[in-house]
């Protein structure tokens, strides 16, 4: 790998930097936004991601982006990657999530224990124009925005506010020190308080009712987050056989055990166990001395292939289940394929060569704490690349589609405070802070792209909801 030459630029030359940049892609330039006259088949880009993707599962995979507008934005992130590619870019690079929409960040487990919210899906990471991920997040909220039935006006304060929140927070982060803006998170107190306030300054009874229905529905999910961990897992995937020992419940197309597979990969079941197995060995070379030596204490006991997300349904996707000291002692794992990033088509390529490389990289690279089993490892078969993680770390997320306006502006100032902390740990938080400016210009600006790319996500939804009509594209819904 070729050494990069290290530069150390002043305060004022990355202040510079960035008002040069402004002046020339002024922030107005988001404005505007309308499809390219050559813009390729949004369908047809789906069917080309089918291709290397299990067959049995694409139909899974287009039912739950038949739902709503929003659920199919959720599975375009190839759609939107190549609408991206003719925006104006600033030219300030940052590490991308790639996939920054707002069911993307949720709460999970520091190693110390402590939840924190932060973004938590990097199929898609790579470095990139920062405002790709702004617009990937913004243009969500206004598309979720719409499809809880908001008006106009409560829609457009959405997407204000999710803009707004990530400007004043880069902004916060150009003023603090190196170690403090790669120390600073989100903690679930932090959280809690942020909420406590925004109820009490609310005014008139129906808004602070709505608060208060806010601060209800986000502790029950925070104390649901605390209980789901690999030992409430097993509750709910495994039982007991009739030698007495755990093993993964089928419940197919959703998830089934491996034993059931037959020959789906050119193997037969415990040809795939086996290779989980061997697969294991070399994941646990990518961990640390301490984390492998403490995942060495573990056993697989069972290996099965489980339907997760919307955007990754396909993919091929297992869980292992592991054992400690005893039956009570469980572990869950994750594996998940990782591909190319959907922003390789259009921005320089990974500098890793190994996907799972690229996915946990960039995912240590944005998190302000990420899971101890983070790993990847090659595929047995050619062209095939893995990464593994916790399946279950007391990870929560939100449930956007019952968010009320007062919630989901909420929602929508922590998410957009979490991706600037994770731009400004990779990029230049000073160069991007004096890019953005004090007003609210590029706020109003990132706005208008996000309801006229709304709009246009709308056409593509119908244009897909038309192909599982006609036969083109084959749908299973409520899976």
């Amino acid at each position: 790998m070729a050494k990069t030459k290290v530069t150390h630029p002043s305060v004022e030359e990355r202040v510079d930097r960035g008002k040069r940049h402004r002046k020339k892609v002024p922030v107005s330039s988001h404005t505007g936004w309308a499809p390219a006259p050559d813009r390729p088949d949004p369908v047809a880009l789906l069917e080309e991601q089918n291709l290397t993707r299990e067959r049995d599962l694409v139909p899974v995979r287009h039912g739950r982006m038949l739902t709503s507008p929003f659920t199919f934005y959720r599975g375009a992130a190839k759609i939107m990657a190549a609408d991206l590619k003719a925006t104006p870019r600033a030219g300030l690079v940052s590490q991308l999530c790639g996939d920054a929409h707002l069911s993307n960040f949720g709460v999970f487990a520091s190693p110390e224990r402590t939840l924190l919210f932060d973004i938590n899906d990097f199929d898609e990471t790579l470095p990139g124009p920062f405002e790709y991920d702004v617009k990937r997040m913004s243009a969500s909220f206004t598309i979720a925005a719409r499809n809880n039935g908001f008006s106009k006006e409560e829609t457009r304060e959405v997407t204000l506010t999710s803009v707004r929140a990530y400007r004043e927070a880069m902004a916060q982060f150009a003023q603090m020190r190196t170690l403090d803006v790669w120390y600073a998170r989100l903690s679930e107190e932090q959280l809690m308080e942020t909420m406590r306030l925004a109820v009490a300054t609310q005014k008139g009874k129906a808004l602070k009712k709505a608060a208060q229905g806010m601060e209800k529905v986000a502790r029950q999910n925070v104390a649901k987050a605390h209980t789901r961990d690999s030992l409430q897992a097993l509750s709910k995937l495994a039982e007991l056989d009739d030698e007495g020992r755990y093993r993964i419940v089928s419940q197919p197309p959703i998830v089934i055990p491996v034993r059931e597979l037959g020959d789906a990969y050119g193997m037969s079941g415990d040809d795939v166990q086996r290779n989980i197995r061997e697969q294991l060995r070399s994941y646990r070379a990518t961990l640390p001395d301490d984390r492998r030596h403490l995942l060495e204490r573990f056993e697989v006991i069972d290996v099965a292939r489980k339907v997760v997300g919307v955007g990754s349904v396909g993919t091929r996707a297992f869980i292992a289940l592991l054992q400690g000291r005893d039956q009570q002692d469980p572990l869950f794992l994750q594996v998940k394929e990782a591909t190319r990033s959907v922003l390789e088509d259009h921005l320089p390529k990974s500098r890793f060569n190994q996907p799972g490389e690229r996915v946990v990289q960039g995912q240590r690279m944005m998190q302000a704490a990420s899971d101890i089993f983070l790993g990847w490892t090659k595929g047995v078969q050619d062209n095939r690349y893995l990464y593994w993680r916790q399946l279950r770390d007391m990870k929560g997320s939100a449930i956007v589609e019952a968010m009320k306006p007062v919630g989901m502006n909420f929602y929508a100032s922590a998410c957009g405070w979490t991706l600037a902390r994770a731009h400004a740990r990779s990029g230049d938080p000073i160069a991007i802070a004096a890019y953005l400016g004090k007003s609210d210009k590029f706020d109003q600006s990132i706005t208008d792209f996000s309801e006229r790319y709304a709009d246009q996500n709308e056409k593509d939804y119908q244009a897909f909801a038309e192909a599982v009509r006609s036969g083109r594209l084959e749908a299973i819904e409520a899976l």
